[in-house]
């Protein structure tokens, strides 16, 4: 059975319950482990949800805030319903898809 993953890149809340509120707090701790990155590229990492992240920032994200990688990141998945074969459906009924054939009859 088919799945749908998603997750939820919770960065800004463990912030938040942290004492920190912007980037500006967050930057000198990402400096201090090695992790130099623009405020552009810490803000977008603070406020969107990253679809690429380096191991290494990952790794420091986590010694900053005390967390481990599932707290930063919740999944959810679920069971998608089956998709239905092509020869489970019923049998198509072609002539009702044909259109019906036009008579001419000579005018006059």
């Amino acid at each position: 059975m088919p799945r749908q993953i998603s997750y939820r890149w919770r960065l800004r809340e463990l912030m938040a319950a942290r004492g920190m509120f912007t980037v500006a707090e967050l930057m000198p701790h990402l400096t201090e482990r090695g992790i130099t990155l623009s405020s552009s590229q810490v803000h977008r990492l603070v406020s969107g949800t990253p679809e690429r992240l380096s191991l290494p920032v990952l790794a420091t994200l986590c010694d900053i805030l005390d967390c481990t990688p599932t707290d930063l990141i919740a999944t959810t998945a679920q069971n998608l319903p089956a998709r239905r074969a092509a020869g489970d459906e019923a049998p198509i009924n072609l002539a009702a898809r044909r259109p019906t054939r036009v008579r001419l009859t000579p005018e006059g």
